[in-house]
């Protein structure tokens, strides 16, 4: 087995765990359980995990971090901004949605993050990135209406917290930009988690929520946080170590794409011909731009 292939089995399988934490999470809110508490339960859990492994790892890194006041707030802003508001609004996404409607919602972010680097720059989108703008636009228009300009498909507030979904993906791409290429990403991402974990509760008293447990409670709950945070975030740096970042966010695509199968599969989800439509149009709008960007660093290299 060659080591891109075996890195590209690894990179779907976090694509694959990713979905399954969207159905876990659609399942244990049907069951009751709240937004708030299923939210800190999976910041606090995952970021223990991932800041243990990583302490384990390089302590050095961590002390590092830590000794500097700007990085604090730094990584402070990406916890609460970008990684805590992202995890809540997807789940509320979900909620109010599916969790097929709610992964795919929030995959309009690479075509934002398109947005906000034109406008920085200062320049406009090449022919592939407007169409990928477009493309966004157009499946966003069909999930939530139909096709019908009068009414909506989806609820306003599924359509609101999937769109708001997609806004914090973005800002947890590009808040943490320089501290990623400083300190790494496990780094990162799970003190993030962990901060969010230990912030968040407080403020939403999240142990005020029931949580009966019970075996496929216990099952979700396992699929949302050690499969959809902690396993799928490993497998996914292991993945992309191997075939490196551009082809790692081309395979991350796959994502939206297992939660529709899954959401079907298991919980019996229904989708109609224009959510698969609008789901298709946003998909290949991410793929123009990750095939873009693997075209542009292959000429580079050449």
């Amino acid at each position: 087995m060659s080591k891109t292939f075996k890195g590209t089995m690894i990179t779907i399988a976090a694509t694959l765990c990713w979905g399954f934490s969207g159905i876990s999470g659609q399942y244990l809110m049907a069951q009751g359980i709240s937004v708030n508490l299923l939210t800190s339960l999976r910041l606090i859990i995952a970021g223990l995990v991932l800041t243990g492994l990583d302490f384990i790892k390089d302590k050095a890194t961590l002390t590092s971090l830590m000794s500097s006041g700007s990085n604090r707030v730094r990584l402070l802003i990406f916890a609460i901004c970008g990684l805590l508001a992202n995890q809540y609004a997807y789940l509320q996404a979900i909620h109010y949605t599916n969790a097929g409607t709610a992964t795919v919602l929030q995959y309009i972010s690479p075509v934002l993050v398109l947005a906000y680097v034109s406008l920085k720059g200062r320049t406009l989108p090449t022919f592939s990135e407007s169409l990928s703008i477009f493309l966004a636009i157009l499946g966003t228009f069909l999930i939530a209406t139909h096709g019908h300009l009068a009414s909506l498909a989806i609820t306003p507030l599924g359509l609101f917290w999937g769109v708001l979904s997609a806004f914090t993906y973005t800002a947890y791409m590009i808040i943490p930009a320089k501290l990623i290429q400083s300190y790494g990403s496990l780094t990162i991402v799970g003190l993030g988690m962990l901060i969010g974990g230990l912030v968040f509760p407080i403020f939403t008293q999240a142990w005020r929520y029931r949580l009966p447990l019970n075996s496929l409670n216990l099952l979700a709950l396992f699929g949302l946080i050690v499969v959809g945070a902690i396993l799928s975030y490993t497998l996914f740096l292991k993945g992309i170590s191997m075939v490196g970042p551009l082809k790692g966010s081309l395979l991350a695509a796959i994502e939206p794409v297992a939660s529709v199968i899954l959401a079907a599969l298991i919980l019996g989800q229904v989708f109609y011909q224009m959510d698969i439509l609008g789901m298709l149009f946003i998909v290949l709008a991410v793929l123009i731009i990750s095939l873009r960007d693997l075209i542009i660093s292959r000429k580079k290299s050449l």
